[in-house]
């Protein structure tokens, strides 16, 4: 499959607000993004013309925002409209092994599904995992810095070599991802043996570091995780934000090229038309 025939469904629900940066990041690599509200996939108060099905896309995107205000806890209203009716759909898209991505809200939806970490199946009945209120108890928009620690699993950075470290800047004021207390090292150690840690936040030596490094505390710097197979990926730092080189920070220096979150959606497209 080319790439211009790639169709990635950008899912947004009230409250979601950076599906546009996530719509342009696939449509400037050439392929078919469309951004769709979830009323248009459970066939809610659109016409026959406006409706949606979940597999006639390749790869489906949860953007960041604030979707249904955060209420309850980040990402909880948007995962309980989707499970409740979009279960069945969500569970035949990972089996046929197409990608799914969650930025920052998204990573805090995809945990709430139970679409990740996803030790025991697909989809966990319960969240296993939380990503709760940052130590700072503040929002806190930063740069960041992300090693790569996956060894090979995860679709969406085999055009990023093992140790990088890219700067995708962070958004959020509830990013610390944890684990239930009795089982955390155990669950970590499942995570590194499965190879679905993905990121780690680190300093500008490649260290694990806490504040302002790590701007949340998330258990053991993890910054994106990814489930057994590696086509369910989610993080909390923002690669559509710095697609480009002149949107990093320090843009002056070397103000052309492409950005250091550029290459999380060529992976991903290029599995896509590879593998689909």
């Amino acid at each position: 499959m080319k790439i211009s025939k790639v169709k990635v469904c950008v899912l947004r629900i009230e409250g979601t607000n950076c599906e546009e940066e996530s719509f342009q990041s696939f449509r400037r690599l050439g392929a078919k993004p469309e951004k769709v509200h979830l009323k248009q996939l459970i066939g809610t108060d659109v016409t026959q013309e406006e409706r949606r099905s979940l597999s006639d896309y390749q790869v489906l995107v949860l953007p960041g925002g604030f979707s249904a205000g955060d209420y309850v806890r980040a990402g909880a209203i948007f995962a309980a409209r989707m499970k409740s009716r979009l279960t069945n759909e969500l569970v035949d898209f990972v089996k046929a092994r197409k990608p799914v991505l969650g930025i920052c809200n998204g990573f805090q939806i995809l945990v709430e599904t139970g679409l990740l970490p996803a030790m025991s199946g697909v989809m966990s009945e319960y969240p296993e995992a939380v990503l709760g209120t940052n130590d700072s108890a503040r929002f806190e928009c930063r740069p960041t810095l992300l090693k790569k620690v996956n060894r090979g699993s995860c679709v969406f950075t085999s055009k990023i070599r093992p140790e990088k470290i890219s700067l995708i800047p962070s958004a959020h004021a509830e990013g610390k991802l944890m684990f239930p207390l009795d089982r955390s090292k155990e669950i970590v150690k499942q995570l590194e043996d499965n190879d679905q840690i993905v990121f780690k936040y680190v300093d500008p030596e490649g260290k694990l570091a806490g504040y302002p490094w790590c701007p949340n505390g998330s258990t053991e710097n993890i910054a994106g995780i990814c489930n057994r197979e590696g086509n369910v990926f989610g993080l909390m730092p923002h690669p559509e934000r710095v697609f480009y080189r002149f949107t990093h920070p320090d843009w002056t220096r070397q103000p052309d090229g492409a950005g250091d979150g550029r290459a999380v959606f060529e992976s991903v497209l290029d599995y896509a038309s590879k593998k689909l």
